[in-house]
């Protein structure tokens, strides 16, 4: 209680739970359409493909500058997301080798520059591999000033746009015909993903962040078969994963916090896929057993009434036969 006490009185710390707090809903949301549409692995393609964007804002402006940082992210994801689209419609390579592909090419440069620039020995580089893994509490009042204003505009526009990314995820066809702009739908959508993981990058790092995108939608979909409900309880889900992570990491000195908030999210996702009703494994478990004793006893009826029968079986339906 004292720690938490502490904690709440913290300046520092505030700003951090309330940046992985707002990290936690934004991407929990926008990661059920990912979820939906069956591009998931795309939220990790994006945040591999930001490291880049990264180096080459610090080399380019030659200092440390979060918005900086966040432009050069946004402009490279961009990038990845363009690649994986243009070489699934213009070759036979399928999506998820297209994405594995355009993973690994954008980290594997974002490692060489990472590399070149900690060989410079220049001195305000220091801090730049904390992209890899995050690094919440280097959070202050401007980063999540930032990352509200982003998140906030982000759940305005799924409030705004709920119909409409509803018919894209489940008939995109039939929202075509209907005269909707399916494709600027679309182009929203990743926009949207993209920037979600640009702002959730400083808190947990290029490697983990898909991980924020995935599993609370993953968590959520258990609980109900409503996009509506599903959107909420993910985005409530990221939320307690960020909160929770922080505040266990801060409980042990030198603990990344990105790390445990993802842990956070899996814990909650082993609880919702054993727990959940009529989907968890344990309510499942149990169904099965009450019908199979069901069985069970239906079977022992039937073998009761045939012992009590006349001999000679039946009787017929001219009741004097």
């Amino acid at each position: 209680m004292d720690f938490l006490l502490s904690l709440i009185q913290d300046p520092n710390a505030r700003w951090v739970i309330a940046g992985c707090f707002l990290l936690g809903i934004s991407s929990g949301v926008l990661g059920c359409f990912a979820f939906l549409r069956k591009q998931s692995l795309m939220g990790d393609v994006i945040a591999h493909a930001a490291l880049p964007g990264i180096c080459l804002a610090f080399i380019l402006q030659g200092e440390k500058n979060t918005v900086l940082f966040m432009l050069g992210a946004l402009g490279t994801g961009l990038l990845g997301t363009w690649c994986v689209h243009s070489i699934v419609r213009h070759s036979r390579i399928k999506s998820d080798t297209a994405l594995g592909i355009v993973l690994s090419v954008f980290f594997g440069f974002g490692t060489v520059l990472l590399t070149g620039i900690a060989q410079t020995g220049a001195a305000n580089q220091s801090g730049l591999d904390a992209f890899l893994f995050g690094k919440a509490a280097s959070l202050v009042q401007a980063d999540v000033s930032m990352m509200a204003v982003t998140a906030g505009i982000l759940l305005f526009l799924v409030l705004l746009l709920f119909k409409e990314f509803k018919l894209l995820c489940f008939d995109s066809n039939f929202g075509r015909g209907l005269g909707f702009p399916m494709g600027i739908l679309d182009a929203m959508v990743m926009l949207m993903i993209v920037l979600t993981v640009v702002i959730g990058l400083q808190a947990v790092g290029v490697v983990l962040m898909s991980a924020m995108l995935i599993i609370p939608p993953l968590a959520a979909r258990y609980w109900t078969e409503k996009l509506s409900h599903m959107v909420i309880i993910s985005g409530i889900f990221g939320a307690i994963a960020g909160v929770l992570g922080t505040i266990i990491s801060g409980l042990v000195p030198k603990l990344s916090t990105g790390p445990v908030i993802v842990l956070a999210a899996a814990a909650l996702f082993l609880f919702s896929m054993l727990a959940a009703p009529r989907r968890g494994l344990i309510f499942r478990q149990v169904e099965r057993v009450k019908v199979r004793r069901r069985v069970a006893e239906e079977r022992i009826s039937r073998e009761a009434e045939q012992v009590h029968l006349p001999y000679g079986g039946a009787v017929s339906k001219g009741g004097d036969a």
